[in-house]
C-alpha cells in the first residue's frame, strides 16, 4: 500500500469505530506526539505518553467510551502527501459521554509510513476545547 493508501485506510478503520483493525496499521513501535501539555490534564486520562501498536489501539477504544460515538462527526478537508509522510487536516465535533456536551475542534494529523506501516503519530487539536468540554467547563471555547 502506498502512504495515501494507508493513511485512507486508517481513516476509515477509525470511522468505522474497529480500534484493533486501526492498531494493525501501526508499527510495534511509533513515534507519538499531541499538542497537550506534558502533564495532560485529569478530565482527559486518554493522553499520555504512548509508543507502540497496543497503545493505538487504546487510544481509540478510550476515545469511542469518553465519547458517544453516534454523535460524533469528522470531516476531512485535505490529505497531503509527500513521499513516506502524510498530513490530514480538518475538524471534528465529539459528544462528551460523561457531561453530554458537544465540542468542536480543527485537527492536523501528521503521520510517516514506513514499510506500510504508520510510525509517526502526532495530533494536533484545540486542547483547551477538549479540556473544557470533559471537565464540565462550560466557559465558552
Amino acid at each position: 500500500m502506498t502512504t495515501l493508501d494507508t493513511v485512507q485506510e486508517l481513516l476509515r478503520r477509525i470511522g468505522a469505530g474497529d480500534p484493533d483493525r486501526a492498531a494493525e496499521l501501526f508499527a510495534e513501535e511509533c513515534d507519538w506526539l499531541y499538542n497537550w501539555p506534558a502533564e495532560g490534564h485529569p478530565a482527559v486520562p486518554w493522553i499520555r505518553p504512548r509508543s507502540s501498536r497496543g497503545d493505538a489501539a487504546d487510544l481509540f477504544r478510550a476515545l469511542r467510551t469518553y465519547h458517544v460515538p453516534e454523535l460524533n462527526d469528522t470531516t476531512v478537508t485535505r490529505i497531503l502527501v509527500d513521499g513516506d509522510d502524510a498530513v490530514v487536516l480538518g475538524e471534528f465535533t465529539q459528544t462528551v459521554a460523561a457531561t453530554g456536551r458537544p465540542y468542536t475542534s480543527a485537527f492536523a494529523l501528521r503521520l510517516t509510513v514506513t514499510d506500510g506501516q504508520i510510525s509517526r503519530y502526532h495530533i494536533y487539536e484545540d486542547s483547551l476545547a477538549v479540556a473544557r468540554a470533559h471537565s464540565g467547563d462550560t466557559t465558552a471555547s
